[in-house]
């Protein structure tokens, strides 16, 4: 049976299986005019009144904006929202790249994102969690610690946050508040959201909104400097919009969530020995950090002692920037790293993602098709390999004539999980 992964810019063509599930979730069209769609939401949004109406001429306007790492249409949403606003001088408008932890991106990458009209008539920064010269401390929260936000967006007089709503590997969906925290978060406060008590939390996990601990961080800082409105899209296989949701952060964000959560939710009736998945494709594929994400995914349905074959392209390397790469090394298991990093002592930039995927490889195998070197995948503790169908073919030997394959085909844009009258879960 033929099928294929997103894979960096393009497409990975696989040969699996008949008896292959293939993991796909109902399919999303792309808006006619996706264009028209945002200004229609911008006029119409969901519990504010229409945006032009909420800002003054002599307003000073921040906009949140999603890095690089994500696939947000920036080169949409933001020349809309300035549009809608051409009563404010575009001197008073500042962009905030939302960068978290991430590195900056260059004047190319900002184009890229952006276009070149909004790159050389808006004022754009990136954050900087390490600089507290450029944050503000806006309070206290029940977490513990500073809630540091930058400086730029909490002097601003109107404050506008924008993103787009996926499913997350511990945060439930991405989008709405995760923009601001941890988007424009000071590290300190980075630190404690994504720190191993947080992260290890069952509740912290795919497609939860209820009760899950990072979501109730997140919305508590953001209680405490709220954006004035909301932009946020779902998007499809392709990167098209297929949907917006704009207005009241809290209830506009709800609505889209409850829409990826019909739209990214697939069942499985059982785990399966072999489950093959991609990370999206780029952005999201571009360096092994953020592939965690598609790991996590597939954790949800491969059995104990199964095999993940994970494909991303990782362009940008492990990466060489932050300190994922380094703590790797620290140990030489992946129970190790785990123990390591859930000490209460040990606190480091990236240790969450590291934790993810330790947690993972402590359950399966994971081997992994990319563009790093054999020494980087190893280094992982990772089986690097270079042909999935002559790597499947081998599995077979492990497990038998009647191994039991998935496909994830969107990677996680898709969230598998396997019915609790069927399987046991995990809690991954």
């Amino acid at each position: 049976m033929k099928t294929s992964l997103l894979y960096g810019r393009g497409e990975l063509a696989l040969d699996v299986p008949d008896n292959a599930f293939i993991v796909t979730p109902p399919a999303q069209p792309a808006l006619e005019s996706p264009q028209q769609a945002v200004r229609d939401a911008l006029d119409a949004p969901i519990d504010t009144p229409p945006l032009r109406q909420m800002v003054q001429a002599t307003d000073r306007v921040a906009i949140v904006i999603s890095d690089i790492t994500r696939p947000t249409p920036n080169h949409v949403l933001v020349p809309l929202l300035i549009e809608a606003l051409n009563h404010v001088p575009h001197e008073q408008f500042v962009i905030i790249n939302g960068t978290g932890t991430h590195r900056d991106q260059t004047e190319e990458e900002l184009r890229t994102m952006l276009g070149d009209w909004v790159v050389d008539h808006i004022e754009i920064i990136n954050n900087h969690c390490d600089n507290y010269d450029e944050l503000v401390n806006v309070g206290d929260n029940s977490f513990g610690c500073p809630s540091w936000l930058n400086r730029r967006y909490v002097e601003a007089d109107f404050r506008i946050v924008t993103g787009f709503i996926e499913p997350h590997f511990f945060a439930g969906f991405s989008g709405g508040p995760k923009g601001i925290m941890p988007g424009i978060a000071g590290l300190e406060t980075i630190l404690t959201f994504h720190n191993a008590r947080m992260i290890g939390d069952p509740r912290s996990t795919w497609g939860n909104m209820v009760d899950n601990p990072l979501q109730a961080m997140t919305r508590e800082i953001n209680a405490l400097c709220p954006p004035h409105f909301m932009l946020n899209v779902t998007l499809n296989r392709d990167k098209a919009i297929t949907k917006v949701f704009a207005g009241d952060m809290a209830q506009a964000h709800r609505q889209g969530c409850e829409h990826e959560l019909k739209h990214a939710m697939v069942r499985c009736d059982e785990r399966f020995d072999v489950v093959i998945t991609g990370n999206s494709g780029y952005p999201l594929d571009q360096n092994l950090y953020q592939a965690v994400k598609g790991m996590s995914a597939a954790h949800k349905i491969v059995r104990e002692g199964g095999t993940i074959l994970m494909a991303a392209e990782c362009s940008d390397g492990l990466p060489d920037h932050g300190r994922f790469a380094e703590i790797l090394g620290m140990a030489d298991s992946p129970q190790k790293l785990l123990e390591m990093i859930e000490n209460p002592d040990f606190s480091m930039l990236d240790q969450w993602q590291v934790q993810k995927q330790a947690v993972i490889q402590c359950w399966a195998d994971v081997m992994l098709y990319s563009t790093l070197t054999d020494d980087q995948a190893r280094l992982a503790m990772m089986t690097p390999v270079h042909d999935l169908e002559e790597t499947l073919a081998t599995l077979k030997a492990r497990y038998g004539e009647n191994m039991r394959v998935a496909v994830m085909p969107l990677g996680p844009l898709t969230v598998p999980y396997v019915d609790d009258n069927a399987a046991d879960d995990d809690n991954a």
